[in-house]
């Protein structure tokens, strides 16, 4: 089986972790910057209801609105593939002496 066989929908519960990670950056830039929401949707040429909506991390936010949020902040966004280091959660049980595996989301942790 290919590693690119698992289903689209198996990347739901990473695709949110990422979208509420993206927005967290976002809002700890905008604290640091210190600018508001507001500020943000005026830079950006949107709404403030737009921003709300990136700011809320359940958008399904694309590059390029994270690319625009970065350009009207000032900012660089930073996006980088990196694979998984095996936890003890998916080892196999009988390497650590268990009856049955534990098994992990399928979310990788924040790094």
């Amino acid at each position: 089986m290919s590693i690119f066989a698992r289903s689209e929908s198996n990347a739901e519960p990473a695709g949110g972790y990422l979208a509420r990670q993206a927005s967290a950056s976002l809002a700890g830039l905008l604290a640091g910057l210190g600018k508001s929401r507001t500020d943000l949707a005026r830079a950006m040429g949107v709404s403030p209801g737009r921003v709300s909506q990136i700011m809320s991390g359940d958008a399904n936010l694309t590059v390029r609105t994270l690319a625009a949020a970065a350009e009207a902040l000032g900012a660089d966004v930073e996006i980088r593939f990196s694979p998984r280091l095996p936890c003890a959660a998916d080892e196999p049980a009988a390497s650590r002496g268990e009856s049955s595996p534990l098994r992990g989301s399928g979310v990788a942790a924040h790094r």
